[in-house]
C-alpha cells in the first residue's frame, strides 16, 4: 500500500530533480532514501524513474503516483491547517441563543465587535424562546446560551457576565409610583405585561410573585421591549424589565420604574457553555467582549 510519506518523497524528487537534493530536503540519509524508493517500487512492481537521468525522468508508474500526490497532498495539508487552527482556537464555532428578550440591546453590538477580532469563528444566532436551549447546548446544537436561570449540571459551565436589577415599570402618575418599593401583594390587582415566554420562566414569577403565592389579575404579552414600554405608557398594564432596558424610557418621561421588594430584585446574567470547552480562547474572548460592551453601554448594572 502506498503511504503519504511515499507521495511526499516523489513530489520532492520531482521538485528538486535529484536524489541528493531530495535526501537533504527531507532530512534523510542517502541510504534511507534509496531504501524507501526500493520499497515503493516493490509495492507497485515497477520502476518509478529512469536511473542516471538528470533531471529525474519518471516512468508511467511514477507519473501515476505523482498525479495522486498532486491530488492528495494539498487536501491533506488543508486538513492539517484546519486542525491546527482549532487547537489554537483561531477557528471555531459559536452558535448561540438567549433566554432574555432585552439582551438584544447589548448582544448584537457585542457580536459585531467580536467579529472584528475573531473573523474565522463561525457565528450563528437563534432565540431561545421557542425551545429549551440548555438541552440543545448539551446536545451540541448550540455552543453558548445567555441566561439568568442556572440549572446546575456538571457538563455545563456558567460564566458570569454582570448583575442587573429587575424593576417594575408603570405609567407616569400610576398609584404604584407613589410607593417606595413594590411588594408582591401590590400586584394582585394589576395586569402584568410580559414577553411571550412561559410564566414559570419569568424572573418576576419565580423570584417575586410565586414565593409570596400571589397571582396578578391578568397577564398580557408583547413581542419586544419597545412595544412593552408603549403599552405600559398607554396604561394597559405594568411590566418587569431589567434596569438597563428601561433607563432611557424613564429619562424621556414615558414611564417610571420602582424596585421590586425592599432590596430590589437582582439577578445575574451568565453565558452557559459546555464545561469541556469553557477554556477555548475564542469563547474566553467572547466573554471578555460581552462584559466590556455591557460595562461601557448599560446603566445600573454591577460587574462581577
Amino acid at each position: 500500500m502506498i503511504e503519504l510519506k511515499h507521495l511526499r518523497t516523489l513530489s520532492c524528487l520531482r521538485d528538486t530533480g535529484s536524489l541528493t537534493a531530495t535526501a537533504t530536503t527531507l532530512h534523510l540519509t542517502q541510504s534511507a532514501l534509496s531504501h524507501q524508493i526500493k520499497d515503493i517500487e516493490a509495492r507497485i512492481g515497477g520502476q518509478l524513474f529512469l536511473r542516471k537521468t538528470r533531471p529525474v525522468k519518471f516512468t508511467s508508474e511514477g507519473n501515476i503516483l505523482l498525479r495522486l500526490a498532486d491530488d492528495v497532498l494539498p487536501k491533506f495539508a488543508s486538513a492539517e491547517n484546519e486542525l491546527a487552527g482549532l487547537k489554537e482556537d483561531v477557528h471555531g464555532r459559536l452558535h448561540m441563543a438567549i433566554e432574555c428578550h432585552s439582551c438584544f440591546q447589548w448582544l448584537m453590538p457585542a457580536i459585531k465587535e467580536y467579529q472584528i477580532h475573531w473573523p474565522s469563528v463561525s457565528l450563528d444566532f437563534s432565540s431561545g424562546f421557542g425551545f429549551e436551549p440548555i438541552p440543545a447546548l448539551l446536545a451540541g446544537e448550540l455552543d453558548l446560551v445567555v441566561t439568568s436561570d442556572i440549572q446546575p449540571r456538571s457538563e455545563i459551565h456558567y460564566e458570569p457576565l454582570f448583575d442587573f436589577e429587575m424593576r417594575l415599570v408603570t405609567p407616569v402618575n400610576h398609584p404604584l409610583g407613589q410607593k417606595a418599593h413594590i411588594q408582591p401583594e401590590d400586584l394582585a390587582d394589576q395586569t402584568i405585561l410580559t414577553y411571550p415566554v412561559q410564566k414559570q420562566r419569568l424572573d418576576i414569577v419565580k423570584h417575586f410573585l410565586q414565593p409570596a403565592d400571589i397571582e396578578p389579575a391578568k397577564w398580557k404579552q408583547a413581542d419586544n421591549t419597545l412595544m412593552l414600554v408603549q403599552m405600559v405608557s398607554a396604561g394597559l398594564g405594568v411590566a418587569a424589565l431589567p434596569n438597563w432596558a428601561v433607563s432611557e424610557f424613564s429619562r424621556q418621561g414615558l414611564v417610571q420604574s420602582k424596585s421590586l421588594g425592599d432590596n430590589g430584585l437582582w439577578r445575574r446574567l451568565f453565558s452557559a457553555t459546555r464545561h469541556s470547552e469553557k477554556d477555548k480562547h475564542y469563547l474566553q474572548a467572547f466573554f471578555t467582549t460581552a462584559r466590556q460592551q455591557c460595562k461601557n453601554h448599560l446603566e445600573g448594572i454591577k460587574m462581577v
